[in-house]
């Protein structure tokens, strides 16, 4: 079997043999959508109020440090079980699922959320799973266990930035950088600032993204890279890099009427807002997402010195 087809039995397993991913699964077929329309692209809302776990989840280094590590293999329920990918990566099904098929790969260590040194382990991974979107989520980006290497999976085609990456390129994009197939594009659509890099080279792949990094750190004062990111395998690799200027909004951390719980992640840049109370589903409108975007996504002059930088690098 290949590792796709050990994860899709693993998961159609679990959603049986283990209580709350069969509950929250059956429960995921309630969750209200709607969609706003943008110029030549669409923002999906989804009211999933089981992700109120993630989306709420503390992650401070005090209340990090206070709490069991739930990737770890000693603090899982004995009814979570995994696919081995490698000797490194353990593929497991999220029991708060967003997507129909929905999986968290952990490190087999437990070592902090980076990157850089993961990079290649992405790619592969991505194209172990080609029925299935991959994403990473860095620290103060998403990742509720951001003292835990992991990434998410989930299947193709419930994004809207999947169906609509041709448009947007060709509407809103920049070349950077072309050589042989290999192609680097800079895209601001009006809402969301980020990269596009295509390939069916491994080693290309991690050279664009290394220059990615080392910029993005070099913007953001040498801490971690404060990004998200996606990424599809067919017949070659394209992954979406969203640099963040912010972690969550303000309408976050606001009370009363303003307040909306969005804390947005790799999903949410993908096109798909993640909102787990029914208050914030109703009334959000067109000009709250625009705001929300406006405050976390990579500022207009950060994203010009790093397109410079990736041209001439």
């Amino acid at each position: 079997m290949t590792i796709q087809e050990k994860a899709n039995a693993l998961f159609k397993d679990q959603l049986s043999s283990w209580p709350l991913l069969g509950t929250n699964w059956e429960k995921l077929g309630e969750a209200k959508i709607k969609e706003f329309d943008f110029d030549g692209f669409s923002i999906r809302v989804q009211c999933n109020p089981k992700r109120i776990v993630s989306s709420a989840a503390k992650v401070d280094r005090v209340s990090i440090e206070k709490r069991p590590c739930f990737l770890c293999t000693e603090h899982r329920p004995p009814e979570e079980l995994n696919v081995w990918f490698g000797d490194d990566y353990e593929i497991l099904c999220n029991p708060f699922p967003i997507f129909s098929e929905h999986f968290t790969i952990a490190s087999a260590n437990h070592s902090p959320q980076v990157i850089e040194s993961e990079f290649g382990q992405f790619l592969e991974l991505s194209k172990a799973l080609p029925d299935l979107a991959l994403f990473y989520n860095a620290p103060n980006c998403g990742a509720s266990a951001p003292d835990h290497m992991h990434f998410q999976a989930g299947n193709r085609g419930f994004m809207p930035i999947e169906d609509e990456i041709d448009g947007l390129k060709a509407n809103y994009g920049q070349v950077l950088k072309e050589d042989s197939g290999t192609v680097l594009t800079a895209v601001a659509d009006g809402l969301r600032r980020f990269y596009v890099m295509e390939s069916d080279s491994k080693e290309k792949m991690e050279e664009f993204a290394a220059g990615a990094f080392h910029i993005i750190r070099e913007l953001q004062n040498g801490a971690e890279p404060m990004i998200n990111m996606l990424s599809y395998f067919k017949e070659g690799w394209k992954v979406f890099l969203f640099p963040r200027d912010k972690h969550r909004p303000w309408q976050y951390f606001e009370e009363g009427e303003k307040n909306i719980l969005l804390s947005p992640a790799s999903v949410d840049m993908g096109g798909t807002l993640i909102i787990p109370l029914e208050k914030d589903f109703l009334k959000i409108s067109r000009e709250d997402i625009k705001d929300i975007f406006s405050q976390i996504t990579f500022s207009a002059e950060h994203f010009g010195r790093m397109n410079e930088y990736l041209k001439h690098n």
